[in-house]
Parts: structure tokens; C-alpha cells; sequence
């Protein structure tokens, strides 16, 4: 019996003094070799994605050789995706550009994690915290905005005599004077609003009215009007594409993508800056396996320089106070970004801020609505 405490005891004291020789002789973490990382990050791909690689990822990955990232297309179907890939278990993205309204709805079924933006996201240079620094309005529970940007209406100029360009929302629904195929995307959000808004509600007061049967029969009536020269489109390239084809005269779209397929194709296109729909874009991050690297990645990516930085590549402005005035000007151009911006005064005499709660509240009933609509 005494050999066998003996032996007890001599191996209790043998694990303690392994355990405290590791302590003390393991490598420091920043001594620790990093392992090759890969971040799937979701976006919504064309001139928009290659903004973010030029800002964000290349030169990320420069400082991070052990970083890779790959990118996804996939955000005009994210809140979709982040579903199935949750109940089936297997969530393979890492990071997902998304709309406030559906990561609102993927925090509330908590797919997708809360963010302590101060203890996240980078201070700004002067000290000001994150969460004072992002605009006003712009942060959501589990959202990190990235961008302001508007989706508008834009036409091409050779479709159009010279003494006749249209200029506002009411010519985008008057084919008699503006006659031509239309192209809007496959969504009711922004094309509920500015049929209101051409059938002269005041843009404060779209919200109230799309929030009531009555003014949602009127949003569609109004459609209806132009129902037979509409033309539906899914991923923002196809906007640019189908204006540069001649397949429509109108498309709505991205302000930015609109300037770049116009700055940098040099595509004859113009944009209606009338009754610009104004929305933030943003990240979210899932529930997975490399959640450390993404939130590393975040810090940096979301700092004031970086958010400056996008906006020497596409015409959005970045969501934070502190980068606004970094804007300058385009990095292959050499033109002067900021009246390119949604927010320039010259710019902003007429939005329509997107109510991201009502969409919260009535989206799914007005997809479902819309999708019918447009099979009719």
C-alpha cells in the first residue's frame, strides 16, 4: 500500500512540473507560429467587390501573408444562405456584406452575432469612440456599416434626344413623353417607394403611407402603369449591362456602379439623382470556426483611413465621420470623388432615406406580394 501512494504521489508531482515547465518555457503568442487562415467573405461582386479587394483585402493580405481571402458573390441572396447553411450546420462563410434590414432579421434569429462596436471596431484618430464616430443612425446590434450609397434611376444618353433627357422619378414612369423598356430589380424594396413617390407622396411621409393595405394598393397600381415595359433584374451587374446593351433606356441601379460602368467604361450613362433611395451597407459576421481572424480583419478593414480608402475606387461614402474628409480623389482617374458622392449637396435635394424597420416589419409579406406581381 505504501508503494502504491508512493507512486501516486510521484506522478502527481511529475504532471504539476511538466505543467509548470510549459508555462514558463512555451512560446510567447506573438513567437507562435501562425497556421494559414482562409476568410470566405460574401459580397455583392462587379465594380463593388473590387473596391473592397483594392481597400481592403490585397492590402490586407500583403500585411498577413497567412491570410487568404476568397471572395463570394453571394449577398443579393446572404439572408437565404446564412439560413440554410445554420440549420444545416455547416456554416462555410466567414464574412457577409449584407443589408441592415435582413441582418436585422438574422440577428433576431441569431445567426449571426451581437458586436460590442467600442471593444470591435477601431477608435477614431482623434479618440473618439466607434460607436460615436459611425454616422448617426448607421449601427445596428449585429451590424458594422461600411458605406453610405443610394440606389437610383439612370439612363443612356444616345437612347434619348438631346433636348429631351428625363431627370426626374416622374419621367422614369411617363413612357408616353420618355418612351422605352425599363429595367428595376426583382424586389419590392425601393421600387414600392418611388412609385409613391411619383404618384406624389411627399418622401417623409412614404413610409406612413406604404405602411397602411391602402398604400401599398396604391404603390402597386402605380407599377402597374409601366408594367409592360419593365424588364427585371436579379445581381447589380445586370443594371449596367442591360443599359449598355440597349436592352432598356432606363435602368434603376447603384450609384456606384453607375459611376463606374460612366467613369471608367466611359459608358454614356446619366443618373437621376431625384428621389435617391439612401441606404447604409455593412458587414455581419457568422457563427463559425474563424471568428478571431474576422474580427481582426474587421478592426483593421473598418478603421477611418480604410473607409476613406474605398472611396478612391467607387462613388460610396464611407460610413464614418472621421473618413469623410479623406475623401479625395479617384486612384486610377485622378477625378475628385466627393461630387460623385450620394450625400454631395448637389446630390441630395431629394432622398428618400430607406426605413430599414419597416422593411423588418413587412418585407416578407411584400416579397412574397412583389414576386407574384411580377409573374402576373
Amino acid at each position: 500500500m505504501k508503494n502504491t501512494k508512493t507512486a501516486v504521489l510521484v506522478a502527481v508531482i511529475a504532471i504539476v512540473l511538466i505543467g509548470i515547465a510549459y508555462y514558463f518555457l512555451r512560446p510567447a503568442p506573438e513567437d507562435q507560429a501562425e497556421g494559414p487562415v482562409s476568410l470566405t467573405i460574401v459580397s455583392w461582386g462587379g465594380a463593388y467587390t473590387e473596391s473592397q479587394n483594392r481597400a481592403y483585402h490585397q492590402p490586407y493580405m500583403e500585411m498577413n501573408p497567412n491570410v487568404e481571402i476568397v471572395n463570394d458573390d453571394g449577398s443579393a441572396n446572404a439572408l437565404a444562405g446564412l439560413r440554410a447553411q445554420s440549420q444545416a450546420g455547416n456554416v462555410s462563410w466567414d464574412l457577409v456584406d449584407m443589408l441592415p434590414s435582413d441582418a436585422q432579421l438574422a440577428c433576431d434569429e441569431g445567426i449571426i452575432m451581437p458586436i460590442d462596436h467600442d471593444e470591435v471596431l477601431a477608435a477614431a484618430p482623434d479618440g473618439t469612440a466607434a460607436s460615436e464616430d459611425f454616422l448617426p443612425g448607421s449601427l445596428g446590434e449585429c451590424f458594422i456599416p461600411q458605406i453610405v450609397y443610394s440606389t437610383i434611376i439612370a439612363f443612356n444618353t444616345e437612347m434619348f434626344p438631346e433636348d429631351a433627357m428625363p431627370s426626374s422619378i416622374d419621367d422614369f414612369f411617363n413612357v408616353e413623353d420618355f418612351p422605352g423598356r425599363r429595367a428595376i430589380q426583382d424586389r419590392p424594396g425601393v421600387n414600392l417607394e418611388w412609385a409613391l413617390y411619383a404618384d406624389g407622396v411627399h418622401p417623409d411621409d412614404i413610409y406612413d403611407v406604404l405602411s397602411t393595405p391602402e398604400g401599398q394598393d396604391r404603390a402597386f397600381a402605380k407599377l402597374d402603369t409601366i408594367k409592360d415595359e419593365l424588364v427585371f433584374w436579379t445581381e447589380g451587374a445586370q443594371s449596367p449591362q442591360l443599359l449598355a446593351d440597349q436592352e432598356v433606356a432606363f435602368s434603376t441601379g447603384y450609384n456606384g456602379r453607375i459611376f463606374d460602368a460612366s467613369e471608367v467604361e466611359g459608358q454614356p450613362f446619366e443618373i437621376i439623382w431625384d428621389g435617391q433611395v439612401v441606404e447604409w451597407d455593412g458587414w455581419v459576421v457568422p457563427y463559425g470556426d474563424n471568428v478571431d481572424a474576422v474580427m481582426e480583419y474587421l478592426y483593421w478593414a473598418t478603421d477611418t483611413q480604410r473607409l476613406a480608402d474605398q472611396a478612391k475606387y467607387i462613388s460610396y461614402g464611407p460610413a464614418r465621420a472621421s473618413s469623410a474628409p479623406l475623401v479625395a480623389e479617384h486612384a486610377d482617374l485622378g477625378i475628385d470623388m466627393n461630387e460623385h458622392m450620394p450625400t454631395n449637396p448637389d446630390n441630395y435635394f431629394s432622398p428618400i432615406l430607406l426605413d430599414n424597420d419597416f422593411w423588418t416589419d413587412y418585407g416578407d409579406e411584400l416579397r412574397e406580394r412583389f414576386a407574384n406581381w411580377m409573374l402576373q
